[in-house]
């Protein structure tokens, strides 16, 4: 199957914490990089053609998913909701400053995808009851994405890991411990439960970036 190079991007705490707690907007967390650290993740955004999030981040943050620290042409925005329940006002919808693409499923209603339709953005069926990944990076990659940054959230890194959808992973490790038990991580789902099931990635490079210290992963 062609599709785009897929790398996460994410800032974790020390405890591998990405918010301050659960339904908090990752931008409380975000507000402790430095510009170094932005610039760094912005640098990876303008390198790439498209940038994924899923919906929760949409719901949760409403994020603009665009290039600002650095310069650069912003990404195309990507985003996998099964149904095609996003806010109608969510800030990715505007498409004056970027394209976006809605990945849904067969099962999103008609009235959604019309909807999301008059809002200018592309949308893009893939899959039975969810979104079918590999089908929709295979959809993409004829669209032209070739280099596509993954943003999170937990439950869409876990599908993208889960079916091998992914090539490196880059972490802006934040020097702050955050706790709680049911805080989102980098990764959720149900997990591999064996050694033998586990997803093997190398270090490939590690380095100081401002206050932070940033760690790329590439697979096996």
């Amino acid at each position: 199957m062609e599709r785009p190079y897929v790398i996460i991007v994410s800032e974790v705490t020390i405890d591998g914490k990405l918010t301050l707690a659960k339904g908090v907007s990752s931008k409380e967390i975000m507000k402790l990089m430095d510009e170094e650290a932005n610039k760094y993740l912005h640098q990876i955004r303008a390198e790439c053609d498209g940038i994924m999030v899923g919906a929760n981040t949409i719901r949760i943050d409403n994020p603009n998913l665009t290039v600002r620290y650095v310069k650069g042409k912003n990404p195309t925005r990507i985003i996998p909701v099964s149904t095609g329940d996003i806010p109608l006002d969510a800030n990715i919808l505007n498409t004056e400053v970027a394209p976006t693409v809605i990945a849904v499923s067969k099962k999103a209603p008609a009235e959604k995808i019309e909807k999301l339709k008059e809002k200018g953005v592309q949308v893009i069926v893939a899959g039975n009851e969810k979104v079918d990944f590999a089908e929709l990076f295979s959809k993409l990659y004829e669209m032209g994405i070739r280099k596509l940054m993954v943003e999170g959230g937990s439950k869409v890194n876990w599908e993208l890991i889960k079916n091998d959808l992914i090539d490196e992973i880059r972490l802006i490790h934040l020097p702050v411990v955050v706790g709680g038990d049911d805080v989102p991580s980098l990764v959720s789902g149900e997990g591999f439960k064996t050694l033998d099931a586990v997803k093997r990635f190398e270090i490939k490079k590690v380095f100081k970036c401002g206050n932070q210290i940033v760690t790329e992963y590439g697979r096996k």
